[in-house]
């Protein structure tokens, strides 16, 4: 799951944090088995200056590099790629876990994903997944290519069946960028075995700018997020396969894809109030689901015409119901209303969606804890969320009693005293045992593995 700018606005010192929202931070866990509240305020200490300069941590906290930009594959296959992004974590063999990891590499990346034969969509596109496999000492015993020639694999999200969806947040066409394939598809992959699902673009679930998954277990349902960049910005939409729970390959059979529509929301932006709730949410067949001629959300909806949201991204399963995440609407932009973050909550049996969070209002981009970007429950209870702004850049942690507290720190990369530049972190993600957090610097790319005394 993923969520990203200016949905929550934390201010830190050496030892504490604070956030500024309304509404109910415990709606956000009700569902998770494993996550359970810590008493409000509590966290691991203050940060730690790391020595050796990478990642500051609270003490008794450390950390290793599993995977850096540029070194070489272990499989032989080429160099680490580019930009790391989303990621999950999956139980594997004799105690082992798979991470399967995003790169999110436009034309201009300069480490593309090697090109494989049977992994490979698009020799042209540069994005795409690598896989690597840790073993309980936290020894990486394999990294090789998932997929290649894919593009601007931002998000995604894990399946029931224990694969990843990684999202093409891109629309661009055969012929542009030097492309020789459409993109805009979700792609699945398989950490432990790659060739079990190759590079197949699962197209029945759309083309549009993708940006992250999640799947209902019992009906199968799949809902997806559109990050789009311009007005009319992105949809919320469900995808109804034709062999729900059906296992590594079943979404390829195909099934129907479908957009949200609010009655009398064009746009929902315009809800503001913690707790609002609407009924009778309808669920409207997708013209053309491919895009051949129109982009999705300029598509003839019909005299009702349908729901948008600005910064549409994460999206995570829990408790019966389906969160999504609207990280920032600004009018400016073209927005109907603003706001700095919004969490709404969809509830399948009752066609309902509520808004339970709104964060805001913005704040320095040089203050710790602008920009969050990707988040994952943690298993001792709450969330972390992996920041993505201006100036240094943290791994917060969230109670669900709306206690930050500081969990990690990156280290400058480059620039100067005056204005230095740090890497955003992204995928974070905890070994199926709950002792590891994975989390990765996007850039230069760095996959961390850390340890220590989690409660």
């Amino acid at each position: 799951m993923s969520a990203t700018r200016r949905q929550m606005l934390a201010r830190t010192g050496a030892t504490a944090a604070s956030i500024a929202f309304t509404g109910a931070v415990s709606e956000l866990f009700t569902g998770t088995a494993t996550a359970t509240p810590r008493p409000s305020g509590s966290g691991y200490g203050p940060l730690v200056t790391d020595p050796d300069g990478l990642l500051d941590l609270p003490r008794g906290f450390r950390y290793k590099v599993l995977s850096r930009e540029g070194d070489r594959l272990l499989s032989g296959e080429g160099r680490v790629p580019s930009n790391h992004d989303g990621m999950a974590a999956f139980a594997g063999r004799r105690g082992r876990t798979h991470l399967v990891r995003n790169h999110e590499n436009r034309v201009t990346a300069p480490i593309a994903v090697p090109v494989v034969p049977g992994l490979t969509y698009d020799p042209m596109g540069k994005g795409g997944c690598t896989a690597l496999e840790v073993d309980g000492r936290g020894e990486v015993l394999g990294e090789r290519v998932a997929i290649a020639g894919t593009a601007v694999n931002c998000a995604g999200g894990p399946t029931p069946w224990g694969t990843w969806l990684t999202c093409e947040e891109t629309e661009d066409r055969a012929g542009t960028n030097g492309y020789t394939k459409d993109h805009g598809f979700v792609f699945e992959v398989d950490g432990a075995d790659p060739h079990r699902t190759g590079a197949v673009p699962l197209t029945a679930m759309g083309r549009f700018q993708h940006e992250a998954v999640a799947i209902d277990p019992d009906s199968g349902i799949v809902y997806e997020t559109e990050d789009a960049f311009d007005h009319p910005f992105g949809l919320f939409y469900r995808f109804l396969p034709e062999k729900p729970r059906g296992g590594i390959g079943s979404l390829r059979a195909g099934g129907a894809l479908e957009a949200m529509r609010v009655p009398g929301v064009p746009d929902l932006s315009t809800v503001q109030e913690p707790g609002t709730a609407f009924d009778r949410i309808e669920w409207v067949p997708v013209p053309d689901p491919l895009a051949d001629g129109t982009p999705i959300r300029y598509q003839d909806f019909g005299p009702k015409g349908i729901t948008h949201a600005q910064k549409l991204e994460g999206c995570y399963w829990g408790e019966g119901c389906v969160y999504v995440v609207s990280s920032f609407a600004h009018r400016s932009e073209g927005s109907a209303a603003d706001h700095f973050g919004q969490v709404w909550k969809y509830e399948p049996r009752r066609r309902r969606l509520t808004l339970v969070i709104v964060f805001g209002p913005d704040t320095d981009i040089d203050l710790p804890g602008e920009s969050p970007d990707n988040i994952c429950l943690a298993p001792s209870g709450g969330l972390m969320v992996c920041e993505d702004g201006g100036g240094a850049q943290h791994v917060f942690g969230v109670t669900p009693r709306g206690a930050v507290y500081p969990m990690a720190r990156g280290a400058q990369n480059v620039g100067t005293p005056e204005r230095p530049e740090w890497g955003e972190f992204a995928g974070v993600t905890f070994s199926p045992d709950g002792r590891t957090m994975y989390v990765n610097c996007y850039h230069p790319g760095t996959t961390f593995a850390v340890t220590g005394p989690w409660r």
